[in-house]
């Protein structure tokens, strides 16, 4: 069968290395790809978010299966256009892609069927939230309500913060329309944990959990970002963290979203927090979560088509999701001044030692090929550094040993990356 996949990052490059396992697939497409992608699959210069010209794309080249690895694309309501067009897609319509698009939709929608979160307001007026803020407690949170690409979340621990937070996500429009509603969220303290699930709208398969690493520097200081690195599984995702979940926010909320009208099909990521009334969600995501997929999917050991195909189908309840008994690590390999400032262009050396070594994998995030052919930095985050090992320790150490296997000239990373994993 031919697939394609949608994205450029390093999570559509763990995709498609994974599905490039699969015995059913002939042929790999990537819209629009990158460098390391290129080593898979066929990258096609067209946009994530050029619908119609990707559907046409697709029936042209009698695409078998479209999988959708970005978020903007899903809650644009890609595939609805698929759909319409007789086309296999896998991820969620636009009217189940708000569980990620809107935060004040999914905290209605949490409230409304008692899925435990943290208390929250929604405005979408700027003189309503501070009049607000002036009786709430601090610290607290500020969420831009639309996609930010990871970065909408203000801890604020003062008035003033808070105050500040909200002219610049609510005025001065610093995540653009994002900004237009907000939540106002309640702060809450303990452990994050992501755990990502395979839906097909009736029944939720749990994948194994992983713990993202969000700001720029050691200690967790500096920016937000994408994530600069992760760890899978969590050791604090327990086995009676794991039931409390199942009872009453996994299917909960595949079972809320259906009673909606708003049935899900695909991936729902949901970042936890564990904290001492118990687990909470964060928020939720409608796709696979970067760099969480880097280090769950080489832990995977189902055939990925087989399961898309059975989140498409509503046959999830005959597959029986494995995982490795092992651990992984991912580092992430950014530029220097990611998320602020930085250079693209530049050649990146040592490539080829992740070739034969088993356990041991570099994910593309932010790469291009020159016009002389070279593999050349072409983004924020360049690279996913993963390795697996017998414990988490292991493959913290196995992943800091490759990261020094490639090196480009602005090469940045966290040094601290699993740090947690010293406190389990």
């Amino acid at each position: 069968m031919k697939v394609l996949i949608v994205g450029s990052g390093g999570r559509e490059h763990a995709i498609a290395w994974k599905a490039a396992q699969s015995p059913r697939v002939d042929k790999l497409y990537c819209a629009p790809g990158n460098a390391g992608i290129a080593e898979y699959a066929e990258c096609v210069d067209i946009g994530a978010m050029e619908f119609e010209k990707l559907a046409a794309f697709a029936k042209d080249r009698q695409i078998d299966l479209t999988v959708i690895g970005m978020d903007d694309p899903l809650v644009g309501g890609i595939v609805d256009v698929f759909e319409k067009e007789g086309l296999r897609v896998f991820g969620p319509r636009k009217n189940a892609a708000i569980l990620e698009g809107s935060k004040a939709f999914s905290k209605d929608l949490m409230k409304k069927y008692g899925i435990p979160t943290a208390a929250y307001e929604n405005f979408d007026n700027a003189d309503e939230a501070l009049a607000y803020l002036e009786t709430a407690s601090m610290p607290i949170v500020l969420k831009a309500d639309g996609l930010a690409l990871g970065k909408g979340v203000l801890i604020c621990n003062t008035l003033e913060e808070a105050k500040e937070g909200v002219k610049s996500i609510m005025l001065d429009k610093k995540f653009g329309s994002a900004g237009n509603q907000m939540v106002v969220e309640e702060f809450m303290t303990g452990r994050e944990v992501s755990v990502l699930s395979f839906v097909d709208g009736n029944t939720i398969k749990i994948m194994t959990s992983a713990q993202d690493h969000k700001r720029a520097k050691d200690g967790d200081e500096g920016l937000n970002t994408g994530g600069m690195g992760t760890f899978s599984p969590s050791p604090f995702y327990t086995e009676e963290v794991d039931q409390f979940c199942r009872e009453h926010i996994y299917q909960a909320t595949v079972d809320a979203m259906k009673k909606e009208g708003r049935e899900f099909k695909g991936i729902i990521f949901f970042g936890l927090m564990l904290t001492d009334k118990g687990p909470r969600v964060l928020e939720y995501n409608a796709r696979f979560g970067d760099p969480e997929t880097q280090v769950v999917l080489p832990r995977m050991k189902n055939d990925i088509v087989e399961v898309f195909e059975a989140c498409i189908d509503g046959t999830l309840d005959q597959i029986d999701l494995e995982f490795e008994d092992n651990a992984a690590v991912c580092v992430v390999l950014a530029s220097d001044g990611y998320p602020v400032k930085y250079e693209k262009g530049l050649p990146i050396r040592g490539l080829e030692n992740f070739r034969q070594k088993d356990g041991y994998y570099v994910f593309h995030a932010g790469t291009a090929f020159d016009r002389e052919g070279r593999i050349v930095t072409n983004g924020g985050r360049v690279l996913g550094v993963t390795a697996t090992g017998e414990n988490l320790k292991a493959a913290r150490a196995n992943a800091y040993r490759a990261a020094e296997w490639v090196d480009f000239d602005n090469k940045y990373m966290r040094h601290d990356i699993g740090k947690a994993i010293d406190e389990a």
